[in-house]
This record gives C-alpha cells, structure tokens and sequence, in this order.
C-alpha cells in the first residue's frame, strides 16, 4: 500500500545546512506575528529627604517681612518700646500696641489719640508729676516754692540741700516768698543756679 521513500545519499548533511535558517525564518515570522506586549513603565522613585528637611523653619525665615510703620513708644504705658503698626494707624494703636497707659499716665496730657501716625515717630506718654519740653523730652513738674518739702526743692537743678532747708526755714519764719527772685537776694542763691532753677519754680 505504501511505496518505499527511498532517501538520497548525503541527505544528513544536506538537512543540517538547510535546518539553521528555515528555524530562523520560522522564529523571525512568529515575532511580526506575535508582538510581544509593552512593559508598563516604571515608577520614578522620588530621592530621600535630606537630613533635617522636617526641621522647623529658620528663624529668618518665620520672621514677617518689614513693613508698615515703626514707631517708638514711651513714658507711662505698660511696656515702652519700639513697635510695629500698619500704614495709616493712629497714636491710638501705638499705645494699645505698648500695653496702654499705667496708672501713672498723666491723661490731661495724653497725646492726641486721633493723630495719624509716621514712620520713625516718638508717641511719649507724660507720667503725672513731670512735663513735657518742647523736644519730648521730660523734666519735672513745677516746684511750688512756698509748698514744696525740703527733698523736693533739693531735686530742683541749682539747688542744693542747705539751699533748700534754708528755703524751707525762711517759709516759716516770715510765711512765705513773693517771688522767686528772693532766693537770691534774701537767701544768696548764686545768679547762674538761679537762671536755671526759676524754669521749675513756682511761688
């Protein structure tokens, strides 16, 4: 039924020559036919914190940047000192921003509370018992020369001590001075200490 396949000498080694590259071509064909599926890209991986990247900030850094207006407060509020206050603000601000005013403010002269404030500017607060000159500096309140004690007329500048229990002995033995000018020729108050006494006295 079946015939005979009858094989043609050398044909080993003609299937060894032939085999290598139909097994090629096989492969090759099977690749354009069956694409191998896309690989899924790979996740970035984000770099390590450096050491202390959860640290609090610098202090540069939580301080807010400057602006608005700078302003110095002084005399009787609670905590004298310089201040930040926003563009526009009154001397108001600048107080409350201080604490407000002690117990020892002198508040017939406060200043203006409704004043606008400017950058650079002094808000001084008098303390009761001293006044204002006209640079904002302090100086103490006129002295009554016929009221004060032996320990306030001795604060007065020109005075001295002896000057001043002297002052006080005159009161009491002729019931007074009529004027201030008496230090000098009733008492013998040299003329340079008077000038710059009579600026705090009173009669």
């Amino acid at each position: 039924m079946f015939s005979r396949i009858w094989l043609v000498p050398g044909w080993r080694r003609v299937l060894l020559i032939a085999l290598p590259p139909a097994l090629a071509a096989v492969v090759l064909a099977a690749v354009f036919v069956f694409p191998p599926s896309p690989q899924a890209p790979v996740a970035s991986v984000p770099p390590a914190p450096s050491p202390g990247a959860d640290a609090a900030p610098s202090q540069a850094d939580a301080l807010p940047p400057p602006g608005g207006l700078l302003v110095s407060v002084s005399g009787a509020v609670a905590h004298p000192g310089l201040y930040r206050v926003t563009k526009g603000e009154r001397v108001h601000a600048a107080i409350a921003a201080a604490g407000g005013l002690t117990a020892e403010a002198d508040k017939n002269r406060v200043p203006n509370m409704a004043a606008r404030l400017h950058d650079g500017q002094e808000v001084k607060v008098p303390g009761r018992g001293t006044s204002s000159t006209k640079n904002g500096t302090s100086r103490p309140a006129a002295v009554s020369l016929n009221h004060a004690t032996t320990d306030e007329l001795a604060a007065v500048p020109g005075f001295t001590a002896d000057l001043a229990a002297a002052a006080v002995r005159y009161r009491q033995e002729y019931g007074g001075f009529s004027s201030t000018r008496e230090l000098v020729s009733v008492l013998g108050m040299g003329e340079s200490d008077y000038l710059l006494a009579r600026k705090y006295l009173t009669v």
